[in-house]
Order: C-alpha cells, then structure tokens, then sequence
C-alpha cells in the first residue's frame, strides 16, 4: 500500500512539474537555442598566449620569431570586428578564421616544445635553472590555453553551433549536465569552463570532474596529459640536477 502511495506521489509530483512549464519539461539551456557567450574572456586568455610567445627565447620559434604572433593578432582582430560583442552564428568564414587561429598557436608552441625538449635531451639548452623553468612554465601554461581552445572550438560543434542548440549529444560532461538542479536555468558550457578542464587535466594528467564522451575528446585529452607529463618531467628535472 505504501508503495503505491509513493508512486502516486511521485507521478503527482511530475503532473505539477509539468503544468508549471506549461506541460513541456524544461529543455536545459545547453540543448536549446540560446544568446552567443560574451568574446573577453576568450580574447583576454588568446592574447595571454600571444605574448607567452613573445617572452619566450627567439631561438625556440619559427623564424622570423615575430610572424606567427602578428598573424594571431590579424586573425583575431577579423574575429572581433566579425563578432564584437558575443559568439555568434552570423558568417562561416568567422568559424575558418577561429580555427586557423587555433592552430596558429598550436604550431606556434608545439614547435617551441619540440626545440625545448629536443634542446635537453641532446644538451643544447638548460644551462640556468631559473630560466629553464621560466621557458617550460610559459610553453606548459601556452599548452593549456591552446587544447582549451580545441575543446572549445570542437564540442558539439563549436561555439556558433552550441548557440543554435542543434548537437543534443554532448563530447564533454560537466558537473552541470548532470545534475541540472544544481545550476542556474540558464547555465551552459562557456570557454572558462573549458579553460578549467583544460588546466586540471594539464595539472591531473587525468579527467577530473568533467568526463569526455566522444572518442575524439578522450584522444585530445590524452594527448594533452601525455605532452604536459613530457614537458613537466624533462624540464623538472633539467632544473633539479642543474641546481645539485
């Protein structure tokens, strides 16, 4: 009797949820159509990484150490005049043009990293261990910014498509898409949260609290704790041996 009681209670209560939407469950935000996320933060974070590039020793970079920062700084400045204010779905060169950016930084640290390590290994750098941890620490932090930048651009399409609500199935599970009822009701994904996934598990080298789903999410994220692992390890302990 009790049992039925509860089930009563329980059907009641999903009855009275329902007319109070209107008779529809409640679509979460990060399913429907929304308003594109404001661009400072992701702008803010691309010109942290610009001037990590700039700070970093001119032999570690492509030569001319100067053309792939102004290139950045080109693209993103057509980012910004095609999309001032917000992320929004207004022309398809503007998603072009976001990831030319991306893997303009990529190229641009991926090559630094690769001189650096190589560098170690045969010798060639490392001579001071303030420096060295000052150059590993700048090409680690431009890492993170980079692969936040991928989760960003490619989850459910990327940022202009998140805004049209049409990908329902997530590549990334945040604590929010979980339990909804912790969060307000119009919460959805934007590139700090991405930059947060992107730091833990640089810092983890493992997913924390935000799981990938899809196959090419958990190949970026291994692939990301696998260059931080690498870049931490080899530079580390460069340092500590310069230091004994």
């Amino acid at each position: 009797m009790s049992d039925r009681m509860s089930d009563a209670e329980d059907r009641l209560a999903r009855i009275e949820r329902r007319l109070g939407s209107g008779g529809h469950d409640v679509v979460p935000a990060w399913r429907r159509a929304t308003r594109g996320e404001p661009r400072w933060a992701v702008t803010a974070v691309i010109l942290v990484a610009v001037a990590i590039q700039l700070m970093l020793p001119h032999r570690l970079a492509l030569q001319p150490y100067w053309v792939l920062p102004v290139l950045e700084i080109v693209l993103l400045a057509g980012l910004i005049a095609g999309n001032p204010r917000r992320v929004e779905p207004r022309t398809r060169w503007l998603r072009l043009v976001g990831l030319a950016l991306t893997g303009l930084i990529s190229l641009a640290n991926g090559w630094a990293a690769v001189r650096l390590v190589a560098g170690l290994v045969n010798g060639t750098e490392g001579e001071d261990a303030g420096p060295l941890l000052l150059t590993g620490g700048g090409i680690w932090l431009t890492n993170v910014i980079v692969f936040a930048l991928w989760y960003w651009e490619w989850d459910r399409g990327g940022p202009m498509e998140r805004v049209r609500g049409r990908h329902q199935y997530a590549d990334f599970l945040f604590v929010q898409m979980q339990s909804p009822e912790i969060a307000p009701a119009d919460w959805e994904p934007a590139f700090l949260d991405y930059l947060y996934l992107s730091f833990t598990n640089s810092t983890a080298f493992s997913p924390t609290d935000v799981m990938p789903l899809s196959r090419w999410a958990k190949m970026l994220m291994m692939l990301q704790s696998s260059v931080s692992l690498v870049t931490v390890v080899l530079v580390v302990a460069r340092a500590v041996n310069i230091l004994h």
